[in-house]
This record gives structure tokens, sequence and C-alpha cells, in this order.
């Protein structure tokens, strides 16, 4: 029943999208900007900005199906990571809660809101910022870094998280938003 609520949900909105005639190709929900890569994965795709390298399997995180980092002067200062299937959960709202519990203690959680992305009808954003540790060629401890994750389900059920941590404007907001609208939920 939720597939095909989402279903019918994915296919309103691309009917609303192509009577809307959406005009530029670098606006509207699951656009891409000219020149910017994209993480694809099997439940979620997004892409990122010029200055951003994919990482390969080997590189990324074990539990990242995808991921993307951006270094200045050899260290780490934005990072796009891709989760799928981290936990059970039933709805978006499920997805979000078990998401933000992977955000690092001590992070201020600034709050959590309904987000369109395109191919789901429910999906989360959860904004945060916290000191950096130092560690994993990241920032020098104590640099602030902003984060955002996306969080819900897949049409397959399966949860899925879109995290962007940054170090403190080193993305700019116009870039951010960008990131978000390129979001395509499968």
């Amino acid at each position: 029943m939720k597939t095909r609520r989402a279903g019918l949900a994915a296919a309103l909105l691309t009917t609303a999208v192509a009577l809307t005639g959406c005009g530029s190709s670098d606006s509207g929900a699951g656009s891409v900007p000219e020149g910017w890569g994209t993480l694809k994965t099997k439940g979620v795709d997004v892409s990122y900005p010029q200055g951003y390298e994919e990482q390969s399997a080997a590189e990324r995180g074990k539990h990242n199906a995808a991921a993307a980092v951006r270094t200045e002067n050899g260290k780490k200062v934005s990072v796009l990571t891709v989760q799928l299937g981290f936990t059970e959960a039933n709805s978006a709202e499920q997805a979000a809660i078990a998401a933000e519990a992977g955000i690092q203690m001590g992070a201020d959680v600034k709050g959590r809101q309904d987000v369109e992305l395109a191919g789901t009808d429910e999906a989360r954003r959860i904004d945060f910022s916290f000191k950096a540790t130092g560690e994993d060629g990241g920032p020098a401890a104590g640099t602030p870094v902003e984060g955002v994750i996306l969080a819900g389900l897949d049409s397959r059920d399966t949860a899925f998280a879109i995290r962007i941590d940054a170090r403190q404007g080193s993305l700019p907001d116009g870039d951010l938003d960008r990131i978000i609208d390129s979001v395509e939920v499968h």
C-alpha cells in the first residue's frame, strides 16, 4: 500500500513538474546543475558541485552506499554521503530519528522539518552543527561544521539518509539548496 502511494505521489509530482514547464535546468526537484557530478545508488541519486570527488567503495566508509568529498589544502572541508538500509524504519519520521541518532555527541540539532524530494511523498530534513574533532583528515579540532541530513524511505520502503557536512562558510547556501533540489528517490 505504502509503495503504491509513493508511486502515485511520484507520478503526480512528475505530472505537476511537466505541466509547470520548469524552464531552466538548474531549478526544480530532481534537477542537476550543469557541470555537477551525481552519486547514483539503488535508492536515491544526489548531485554535488564542482570541486568534489566521488569516493570509491574502498575509500568511503563501509556504511555508505556513495560519497563525495571536497578538500582544501589536503583537509576535508565538505563531505556528502548516502546511506541505505541503515535502520528498519516504517516511515520518514522513523528514518529521520535513526539518522539523527548518528549525529556526533554534543552537536546542536537545530530542528527537523518536512522536505520535498522528487520521487517520494514524505521526507525529513535535519539541520545541525558541531565542532570538528580534527580526525579523519577533516578540519582542525574545534572548527565549526554545519550539517544537513535528508531522510526517508525509497520505493522499496528502504530507509535512506543523505548527509551533507561542511566546514562553516565552505558551502554556499545556494549550493546546499541545489544539492537538496537534485535529490531523486527511486
